[in-house]
């Protein structure tokens, strides 16, 4: 017996048309700014309570990222789960603890922890006040691709959990098979010696060229393993701005302290400005131009992005080369919108504080 598919219209329309229709859909759900009081939180099954602030979850579709809060009611520890997307931890307030994989890692504002695919983890708070943090993730981009997996496992100890899934050593051979198991289990071999923790004491702010100072918090730069995502703080000085530029999405960019407003445009003369506040989360997207701006003129105001510049915009860059996919402006104009550097006061770095 032969099967034969059949469509009413050949593949060229049923693909044309499918394809019109995402990217209108994709149009239509451009957004800019999501406001901390819009996200609503929730009890969880984990214990904890949450909240979704873009992402599936959220109905704020996404394709590579996502971003939600955590909070840990004091004396409560959540169920171990794992999943096969990375995650990334920034906590805002309070002081807990996550243990990955059996290893405990005990946290507060400001610090920083990644969460590997496939990695056991729970999360618990012994203080009296309730610890928050935000967390993003690559689960969206996991799952498009199919991958998506999570297993929860309630209260089992760390030591009756099944181990992240096995994969084979490399073997002697230069023959395809052989080259592409040791390029695998080195891989491997990487990525489960990655490092999972940033403590806020070790953090070193430098000045950029771009009017801001910044560091990094979770970055292959300074030994994570997190399949593209980086996560990154910036700060900017009081009543300054950083300069402009543009990408392809999507990056999220949570403002630590401070107010402010975004210019997001089509053209560097051509948007709308978009106010933000002290747990707001700012969208960027749309290959637009943006330049973050700081409406106090006496406070700094502190912003953590992330992004999955080094897998996904990497790879869309050589792509499409030689079309250019991050963009400045020339450095004059760049100099022109940081200001004179050298007339920024910068405070001394401490931890945040919520609310």
């Amino acid at each position: 017996m032969t099967n034969v598919t059949r469509t009413s219209t050949s593949h060229y329309e049923v693909q044309k048309k499918r394809r019109a229709q995402f990217i209108e859909d994709w149009r239509n759900n451009q957004r800019t700014v999501i406001k901390l009081e819009d996200v609503e939180m929730h009890p969880t099954a984990r214990g904890l309570v949450s909240g979704a602030y873009i992402g599936p979850d959220a109905d704020k579709p996404t394709r590579t990222m996502d971003g939600a809060a955590h909070e840990i009611p004091p004396g409560i520890t959540s169920s171990v789960h794992r999943h096969s997307w990375d995650a990334m931890m920034f906590c805002v307030a309070g002081s807990g603890w996550t243990e990955v994989d059996g290893t405990r890692i005990n946290w507060g504002p400001g610090d920083c922890l990644h969460l590997p695919a496939w990695a056991w983890h729970r999360h618990g708070n012994e203080s009296e006040s309730i610890a928050r943090y935000m967390s993003f993730s690559s689960e969206p981009f996991m799952e498009i691709l199919g991958f998506a997996i999570l297993e929860d496992a309630g209260d089992t100890a760390f030591s009756e959990l099944p181990p992240r899934p096995p994969y084979s050593d490399g073997i002697s051979g230069n023959d395809p098979y052989a080259r592409r198991i040791r390029r695998l289990a080195a891989e491997q071999g990487a990525r489960r010696s990655g490092r999972l923790h940033t403590s806020w004491d070790e953090l070193e702010f430098l000045q950029t060229p771009r009017g801001t100072r910044t560091t990094f918090l979770l970055d292959r730069a300074t030994g994570y393993q997190a399949s593209g995502i980086t996560m990154a703080m910036f700060e900017i000085g009081p009543g300054r701005a950083q300069s402009m530029h543009r990408h392809p999405g999507e990056a999220w960019l949570y403002v630590v302290e401070g107010t402010g407003h975004s210019f997001l445009g089509t053209e560097p003369d051509q948007g709308e400005n978009h106010p933000w506040k002290k747990g707001d989360l700012i969208i960027v997207d749309h290959f637009l131009w943006h330049q973050h701006i700081n409406d106090d003129p006496d406070n700094t105001a502190k912003v953590v992005r992330i992004h999955m510049f080094d897998s996904v915009l990497e790879t869309m860059r050589a792509l499409c080369d030689p079309l250019v996919l991050f963009e400045e402006p020339p450095d004059h104009i760049r100099n022109a919108q940081a200001g004179d550097l050298s007339t920024i006061v910068w405070p001394e770095v401490r931890r945040p504080t919520w609310p």
